[in-house]
């Protein structure tokens, strides 16, 4: 039986940081909208009520039923799940003086289970406009800052345990609040700390050979993280009855559909490369809109896959390589309406392939993913790639594609991703690229002009790609890419080094 903590959303930015600092901890966790029903299940030891962008005070601020809550498990509220809990208990929550926004020191007054192994004066990371001005009757204070009178506190007489923290204590800046959260998982909540990726792989598929019997499963690879492990999980289970599809669009890395075909054999996956490079170029010839050469390439791969899926019989199931970010419910600061991200390895489907999805991955974050793969042996150099757009170089390649610049574009790459490796910064930036321009330019290569293209480098630092730095690669390094390049790519003339950030640039040029 796997421990769970729920997570109610509240429409907090850091909702996710606390559940990665759950699952950091070794134990398993779900975020839902607050306004979701949800059942006492076997194995739920706690909950967690997540920040907000609302006030307490806001006539249509959300709410939570959490006297009920501690009737059965303990709870523990962060920011605004702290003030929603002083407010409904009859505490007070005023507006603040001043916005308390930043780093503060915790004065803590009451030793608690809580703060076990936690300094006085920690730093702690505050963002909020409300403060909490007077604890309900039957609450204790249990620790203040320089700012605000109340940081944290705690039911003194409940069913089970209630916390209030004022502060994130899911965020880098708050330097023991991952300690803070462990303390409430293990101490408060009992939890055993028991959900690993040994343990997670060893449930995993179980269940799946349970789901999938003696089936078959057809899947879509991209050589990818996701897909790899996906794959590697599915076929633990059923073997030789997972049939993977790995298509060569034609924009894809330097020799990247063998090395990856290779990984395949070696993981003794069951996975036929399909060379549709010639297709994709055919369907690609004279467009230059971005936007158009995502769709037409989403498109032809359905096309493809569809041709090749309809060459094996009998298959019930479709494998995807879906993860926990793309599939959680995120709650609307505009009310309780909310959205689900819906994105796919594969896309839209044909709706002839009436098959049965299997999403093995779809309850782990990206580092959790890589984490599995690990465990089942999958080679570190695929799972600690640089994420690489679904359209490939397409969208690296400014204007049409044609196969020449594929062929330019692939060559500079490899030479850029080489020396990244060989100079020890590969595994220091988030994302690095080539681009080719739609620009040529005079240069002098010994007594000869040329007439050539130019190349963009691309390399940032971020820690989710949601806001992104360029990474400040040292000088000599950039010459000796730029001179590899031009030396040793033929129709290559000219190196520039891209220094925008995200926002307002993005870190794809298309």
């Amino acid at each position: 039986m796997t421990e769970k903590i729920l997570i109610l959303d509240f429409g907090s930015q850091y909702t996710q940081l606390i559940a990665r600092a759950v699952r950091e901890a070794n134990v398993y966790c779900e975020i839902i909208p607050y306004h979701k029903s949800f059942t006492i299940e076997e194995g739920l030891k706690g909950i967690i009520l997540s920040g907000s962008p609302f006030s307490v005070n806001e006539e249509k601020a959300p709410v939570a039923d959490i006297a009920s809550m501690i009737e059965k498990l303990p709870v523990m509220g962060v920011c605004y799940g702290a003030q929603l809990t002083a407010k409904v208990f009859g505490g007070r929550v005023d507006k603040s003086n001043k916005r308390e926004y930043g780093r503060a020191k915790l004065q803590i007054k009451k030793q608690d289970i809580l703060f076990n192994n936690i300094s006085n004066d920690s730093q702690v990371w505050m963002s909020h406009s409300d403060s909490i001005t007077q604890l309900p009757e039957g609450f204790e204070l249990l620790a203040t800052t320089e700012s605000i009178p109340v940081a944290a506190f705690k039911k003194a007489e409940a069913g089970f345990p209630l916390y209030g923290i004022q502060f994130h204590a899911e965020v880098y800046h708050s330097t023991e609040g991952k300690q803070l959260i462990r303390n409430f998982l293990v101490n408060v909540c009992g939890c055993s700390q028991n959900w690993t990726p040994a343990n997670f792989i060893q449930e995993t598929v179980e269940s799946l050979k349970k789901q999938i019997g003696n089936k078959r499963v057809i899947m879509a690879l991209s050589g990818g993280v996701d897909s790899t492990v996906a794959a590697t999980l599915i076929s633990k289970a059923v073997g030789k009855n997972l049939f993977g599809i790995f298509v060569d669009n034609g924009v894809l890395r330097r020799n990247e559909f063998e090395q990856v075909l290779e990984t395949y054999k070696q993981l003794d996956l069951n996975v036929k490369g399909i060379d549709a490079k010639e297709h994709f170029y055919t369907k690609l010839a004279g467009k230059t809109d971005p936007e158009e050469k995502r769709k037409i390439i989403g498109r032809t791969f359905i096309e493809v896959f569809d041709i090749e899926s309809h060459k094996i019989e009998h298959i019930d199931f479709l494998g995807q390589g879906t993860i926990y970010p793309d599939v959680i419910e995120s709650v609307s600061v505009h009310g309780p309406s909310q959205t689900i991200k819906s994105h796919h390895n594969v896309g839209g489907l044909p709706e002839t392939m009436k098959l049965e999805l299997i999403e093995p991955l779809r309850f782990l974050f990206k580092d959790e993913v890589r984490k599995v793969g690990l465990e089942l042996g999958i080679p570190h150099e695929l799972l600690f790639r640089h994420p690489f757009p679904g359209p490939g170089l397409a969208i690296r390649i400014l204007g049409e594609i044609t196969e020449e610049k594929v062929i330019l574009l692939q060559r500079a790459d490899a030479i850029y991703t080489t020396l990244l490796k060989e100079w020890n910064l590969y595994d220091k930036v988030w994302q690095a690229g080539a681009i080719l321009l739609p620009v040529k330019s005079v240069g002098v290569m010994g007594d000869e002009r040329t007439y050539e293209y130019t190349v963009a480098l691309r390399a940032v630092t971020s820690v989710d790609g949601m806001t992104a730095d360029w990474a400040h690669l040292p000088y000599d390094f950039l010459a000796t890419v730029s001179n590899e390049i031009i030396n040793n790519v033929r129709g290559i003339n000219r190196v520039v080094y891209d220094i925008s950030s995200k926002p307002p640039a993005t870190i794809e040029w298309e």
